[in-house]
Formats: structure tokens, sequence, C-alpha cells
């Protein structure tokens, strides 16, 4: 299903990944994700990493309105985006697993559920915060996602510092600061909560 380059790598076409099961990936890599057609293996995330996901997901999920508008909260779902432009079939495909999103309740489509994402967020780590505050970045601005929220730990690792808060300026598809959470995480948009980081990263 996948090619092995002489480096070690592996890629994989659109069609291959459209067309396997999600556990047969799983097996195969473990946690991956696609970049540009290249699997790219995701390294185990710490117990506060793990804690502060679980969490967030669990304060937005609490905070969805009874009287709508329909939202469902999803972590480390497959989400493709955008194809690079590439001539070759193994070097365009961009699949990526957000820690957190929150999306509309159209039914899922891994093709198509970028469209439908509200909010996604990221939980930094020692190995993926050049991606969270970089590529990553791009491509969810890119993708028109309105909100993108990164969660920042401190020297410790431990503690949450900050959690960093960007709105998308549509008329140039890019992020702007709109807020920095240091005690609490207050949002009005897609969802009306307020949570403290303390509560968010105790043991």
């Amino acid at each position: 299903m996948t090619a092995a380059h002489p480096d070690g790598t592996h890629r994989i076409t659109v069609e291959e990944f459209l067309e396997a099961e999600p556990d047969s990936l799983s097996s195969t890599f473990g946690d991956f994700e696609v970049v540009d057609g290249l699997v790219v293996r995701a390294m185990a995330q710490s117990e506060a990493h793990s804690r502060v996901v679980r969490r967030l997901a669990a304060a937005l999920e609490d905070a969805r309105d009874p009287a709508g508008p329909c939202l469902r909260v999803g972590s480390d779902v497959a989400v493709r985006f955008a194809d690079a432009e590439d001539k070759s079939a193994d070097r365009r495909l961009n699949v990526r697993y957000p820690d957190i999103f929150v999306r509309d309740c159209e039914p899922y489509d891994v093709n198509t559920v970028r469209e439908h994402i509200a909010l996604v967020a990221e939980v930094a780590s020692r190995a993926t915060v050049d991606s969270d505050t970089g590529v990553k970045y791009q491509l969810y601005a890119r993708a028109g996602i309105p909100v993108y929220l990164i969660v920042h730990f401190d020297k410790s690792w431990e503690r949450i510092d900050r959690i960093e808060e960007y709105r998308l300026d549509w008329s140039g598809m890019r992020y702007m600061p709109h807020r920095v959470h240091r005690t609490a995480l207050v949002l009005d948009t897609p969802v009306t909560m307020a949570v403290t980081l303390d509560a968010l990263h105790r043991p």
C-alpha cells in the first residue's frame, strides 16, 4: 500500500488512503499524519498533554447550547486538507489529526470535514510546538477555520502557561491574534464558555 524509499520514509496516495481501513493504517504506522504524501509518525504524548486534551474537549462539549446550533467535538480524528500541487500522485495528500476540533453536525466525511470546523485547538508539546505555531497555523487558516487555539505549557511541560486565541482574517485567509488567555479560557464563539487553566491541567 505504501512505497518505501531508500531513506526509510513511506508515501501514500489519496486513493490508497481512502481505500484503506483506518485500523490497518494505524497498525502499520501507529499514530501518524500525512504531509504532502509523506507519512509522518507522531511521537507519543505526555500524560499532561493527554490530560489537557481530554479536559478541554470535555469543557467544549459541556459548553454546547442545547438550543443549538448542533455542534460536535472531535479529538484525533482525520481531517483531509487541500492537496499539494505536485505532479507525483504520492506527493499530494495532506491529512492531519487535530488534538481537538468543534464542527457542525453534518455527516462526517474525511474529504470535506475541514469545511465544517468552527474551532481547532492544538496542545503544544516539545515535539509539535514548531508545527503547531508554524505549518498548522498556516494550514488551518488557508482551510478557512474561524478560530484557532494553541495551548502552551511552561518550561516544566506540566502546567499551562497560556492559551493563544487566533481569529481568521477572511480577506487574507490568515490568522490574527485575538486574545492571550493566562488565567482562564473565555470564549464567545463557537460556544460560550469559561474554564480556568488550573482546571484544565491540575492532576
